[in-house]
């Protein structure tokens, strides 16, 4: 908190205010008095801060590492505190002021976005959660002594629920309790001795927002959630005085003094709340940013604890890869390691996975590394599988049906501004240092053909006739009689660490030239289509608006973006845009490590990591890379 307060321009200090100081109070809490004590004897102002409403993964009274890294945003407000009615405050003054005017096609993505995410102020809930049956009246508990009450007690919680039940007969009742109360941090007001055999205490991590889409009514005091039902398209019934009471969305039990506030749209309140008044805070950049960055990190960090909050069992996983992998699923209750497969086991590298067939099957991202994996460089990103693995066609994989729903709301234009990036960067998957490489063009169509690895897992699995570097090459030159075709031989193969290796005869009258350890992103900018199996440069060059002819079923293929020449599954009948192929690709499938603050981050602050080069790699995995490199003959020696 204090760093935020700091990048915000607020210099905190202990002692008396001095002249035009001010003493700063967190919210309402136990401890407030203090401060507005000393504010009134040295007249000093008060300025109040509080959680923003998107706030982290787990409450802050939770355990564990995700749990202490504190608040991704704050409301520091000079004038009041948003839920206390007694006087207007930063929000209220936003709205009333029509200061959110020009923002509301921002305010309704948002809105949609946080929706579609499954995101509140604390997101750990899986979102597939079975919620109640739908048609219900949905009463809101909150913890004891929370300061957003101002005071309210147990007897308002039960005035609300006889006005739930009298104003809706008939209707089935179910309480939702607090996040805190569910895991025993904090009491709540209501339980289920206060409910009657009909009715229903949803003590579950439901999302909230599905939650709100099933309801038919919602009652609150003065939850977030009760705000969230009036995004959600509801009009609740408030036993309390909240922020966004008294605007003409909801039916308030106790209204603010007439022309204390007037009728306001949702996306004006939004745009107050979310957009304008909360300083938002990146932890892995550690600078200001704003509500979309902000969601970004919460949406890398949430996406992870969703899968890992139960802890793993780990198999197949080679020594030199753990420290990546417990820093990478380790957001929940941590990583063991098995060298037995069994039915405990729930990751699995993606080759090793036959073994354990209910695991999620694990391997290296898109936008890997400056470095190969096979030379032992640990990656910033890696996917985690639940239904098969990207590279296999023959099996249903999460990538297909996450290309198949297409993007979330605003995913398209991320995803664009992410290409544009990439090119700008001239990233690719392992970024390696490598040598400029000028090729004779003699006025030819310019066809790069990627080699591939003779055992690559996409080849074995999804390729068609051709199944080997020589076979590609004898198709491109049959079909492309009087093309420029440049061979550029993979990454690993040239480093002796895989087999696949074409021999020099062979090549001659098949390719016009080998681009021997070029730079691939220079290749593609010199070359007008490529030709390939299932190579990732395939994608790489649809990044960059190159045609690409595939042989093989790779997992950008089938989708009507590619000439597709090989044994496409007929289940991928999708036809998303580029964009939103990407977006499946390198934003909702893979998961991101951010190296330096160590935590689970957006793939934009994986390409300021690999663009500037700050992904460090131990000194005794760079030992042992050379080790390896010298036994490059014996593969058996350190691929076991």
């Amino acid at each position: 908190m204090r760093r935020i307060l700091a990048l915000a321009g607020w210099d905190v200090c202990a002692g008396l205010p001095g002249p035009g100081g001010r003493v700063g109070i967190w919210g309402a809490s136990p401890t407030a008095w203090r401060g507005r004590a000393v504010a009134d004897r040295t007249g000093a102002a008060i300025v109040t801060v509080e959680d923003a409403f998107l706030r982290s993964v787990l409450p802050g009274r939770a355990r564990g590492r995700i749990a202490r890294r504190g608040p991704i945003g704050l409301l520091i407000d000079p004038w009041g505190l948003h839920f206390d009615p007694a006087r207007p405050s930063m929000i209220e003054r936003l709205i009333r002021d029509e200061a959110t005017a020009g923002h509301q096609g921002r305010a309704r993505q948002g809105i949609a976005r946080l929706r579609a995410l499954h995101l509140s102020k604390y997101s750990g809930h899986p979102p597939d959660l079975v919620p109640p049956d739908p048609g219900y009246v949905l009463v809101i508990d909150q913890t004891r002594g929370d300061a957003s009450l101002m005071g309210a007690g147990r007897n308002r919680f039960l005035a609300m629920l006889a006005a739930a039940r009298a104003e809706h007969p008939g209707r089935r009742i179910v309480l939702r309790s607090h996040p805190e109360t569910r895991q025993g941090l904090r009491p709540g007001h209501l339980c289920a001795a206060d409910l009657r055999m009909d009715e229903v205490l949803c003590d579950t991590d439901v999302s909230p927002w599905t939650m709100l889409e099933n309801a038919h009514a919602v009652y609150a005091v003065s939850s977030q959630m009760g705000y969230e039902a009036i995004l959600a398209g509801h009009r609740p019934r408030l036993f309390g005085q909240p922020f966004y009471a008294g605007w003409g969305l909801s039916l308030d039990e106790y209204p603010l003094p007439h022309g204390r506030r007037g009728p306001a749209p949702a996306d004006a309140l939004f745009a107050a709340s979310h957009l304008i008044a909360p300083v938002w805070y990146d932890p892995c950049r550690d600078r200001l940013t704003d509500f979309e960055g902000a969601v970004d990190q919460i949406e890398a960090e949430v996406k992870a604890f969703r899968q890992d909050r139960d802890g793993h069992l780990a198999y197949g996983m080679r020594l030199w890869k753990r420290r990546t992998l417990v820093r990478a699923f380790g957001e929940g209750k941590g990583v063991r390691f098995t060298d037995r497969p069994g039915p405990g086991v729930t990751l699995a590298w993606a080759n090793r996975a036959e073994q354990a067939p209910r695991a999620i099957r694990v391997e290296d991202g898109f936008l890997r590394s400056r470095g190969l994996g096979a030379e032992l460089t640990p990656p910033l990103s890696l996917v985690a599988d639940d239904l098969g693995i990207y590279y296999d066609p023959t099996r249903e994989s999460r990538l297909e049906r996450l290309i198949s729903a297409g993007p979330p709301p605003g995913g398209r234009e991320r995803a664009a501004r992410l290409m544009a990036a990439i090119t700008a960067a001239g990233l690719s998957k392992y970024n390696l240092p490598a040598r400029a490489h000028g090729t004779a063009l003699q006025g030819r169509r310019r066809i790069l053909v990627p080699g591939q690895v003779a055992d690559d897992a996409s080849v074995m699995l999804g390729a068609g006739t051709e199944r080997t570097s020589l076979d590609l090459l004898v198709r491109v030159r049959r079909d492309n009689p009087d093309a420029w075709i440049i061979f550029k031989p993979h990454p690993d193969v040239e480093a002796g660490l895989r087999p696949g290796a074409v021999p020099a005869h062979s090549l001659q009258g098949l390719a016009d030239d080998i681009a021997v350890r070029a730079d691939p992103v220079a290749l593609l900018s010199q070359v007008d289509e490529v030709w390939t199996i299932s190579s990732t440069l395939g994608f790489e060059a649809m990044l960059r608006g190159i045609p690409v002819t595939v042989l093989g079923a790779p997992f950008y293929a089938g989708w009507g973006l590619t000439r597709d020449m090989g044994p496409i599954p007929a289940r991928r009948r999708a036809r998303p845009d580029l964009p939103a192929l990407v977006h499946a690709c390198l934003i909702a499938y893979p998961r991101y490590v951010d190296p330096l603050s160590g935590l689970p981050c957006p793939v934009e602050v994986a390409i300021d990591r690999l663009r500037d080069g700050r992904s460090p790699t131990s000194p005794a995995l760079r030992l042992l890379s050379k080790m390896q490199g010298a036994l490059a003959g014996h593969a058996w020696l350190w691929r076991r």
